[in-house]
C-alpha cells in the first residue's frame, strides 16, 4: 500500500497537470485520469520521465461507470486514497435562445454531476485516511464564475456555482470526520480551456496553473485543525 495516494481528474494538460505534479513531488502515488487517452499517456509519461509515481485510467466523468472504474482501479493499484481533485470540467457559452440541451446536460453532468459520484465513491477510502491523519482533502476546481456569474456563460456560471456550494456542504457533512473540502475558483487560467479569450487577453497575462498548483501544495501542508473552503485567483486590478 502506497503511503499517500491521490486521484486527479482532468489531468492530462493544464491545471490538472499541474496539481499531478506537486502531488507526485510531495510524495503521493497519483491515478491521472482524463477523456482522451493519448494525450493522458503523453501526460504521465512526462511525470514518469522525472521519477515520480504516477499511473493512468483513461475515463469520460460524464459516464458514471466510467467514474467507478476510475476508483476501483486506483483502489486496486494504491490501497488507499488521501487526496481527491475533482478538476474535469467544462464550458459552453451561448445566449440563452441558443442554449442547446445537449451542451446544458453535458456542463451539468462533467461540471458538478461527476463530484457527487467521484464523493460516494471514494468516501469509505477517504474516511479511512481522514481516520488514520485526520487531514483527507477534496479539492473541487470550480470558477470565478462560480462567485460572480457571467452572461453567455450562465449554465457554466450555474454548475460551478453548484460546486461552491457542494463543498460547502461537504465540509458541513464530513468536516468532523476529518475531511476536508476546498473550491478553487480562478478567472482565467492560461489552459488550452480558454484559447478562446486569448485574443483579448494574452497568455502571458493569465494566471498560470502553477499558481493554481502551489496553492494545493499549500492546502496539504494545513493542519488538522484548519479548513480553507475556498481560494480565488484573479489577476492584478480585477474587480472581485
Amino acid at each position: 500500500m502506497a503511503e499517500r495516494a491521490a486521484i486527479v481528474t482532468g489531468a492530462s494538460s493544464g491545471i490538472g497537470l499541474a496539481i499531478a505534479r506537486v502531488l507526485a513531488e510531495e510524495g503521493h502515488c497519483v491515478t491521472m485520469s482524463a477523456r482522451r487517452p493519448e494525450k493522458l499517456k503523453e501526460a504521465v509519461q512526462g511525470l514518469l520521465a522525472d521519477d515520480l509515481k504516477v499511473s493512468e485510467v483513461a475515463a469520460n466523468v460524464a459516464d458514471e461507470a466510467d467514474i467507478q472504474a476510475v476508483v476501483a482501479a486506483h483502489k486496486e493499484r494504491y490501497g488507499r486514497l488521501d487526496v481527491l481533485v475533482n478538476n474535469a470540467g467544462v464550458g459552453v457559452g451561448s445566449a440563452l435562445g441558443e442554449i442547446k440541451t445537449k451542451h446544458l446536460d453535458m456542463q451539468l453532468d462533467v461540471n458538478l454531476r461527476q463530484i457527487v459520484i467521484f464523493y460516494r465513491e471514494c468516501l469509505t477510502m477517504l474516511q479511512e485516511a481522514a481516520a488514520e491523519h485526520k487531514n483527507a482533502l477534496v479539492v473541487n476546481t470550480s470558477s470565478i464564475s462560480g462567485k460572480r456569474s457571467e452572461a453567455w456563460l450562465s449554465v457554466y456560471s450555474a454548475t460551478k456555482h453548484g460546486v461552491v456550494g457542494w463543498t460547502e456542504a461537504m465540509n458541513k457533512e464530513l468536516g468532523q470526520q476529518g475531511i476536508k473540502s476546498t473550491a478553487l475558483c480562478p478567472a482565467f487560467v492560461d489552459t488550452p480551456m480558454t484559447d478562446f479569450v486569448k485574443g483579448h487577453i494574452s497568455a502571458e497575462e493569465m494566471i498560470h496553473p502553477q499558481d493554481i498548483a502551489e496553492a494545493v501544495r499549500y492546502l496539504l501542508k494545513v493542519s488538522p485543525a484548519c479548513v480553507i473552503p475556498e481560494m480565488m485567483f484573479v489577476r492584478p486590478g480585477d474587480a472581485i
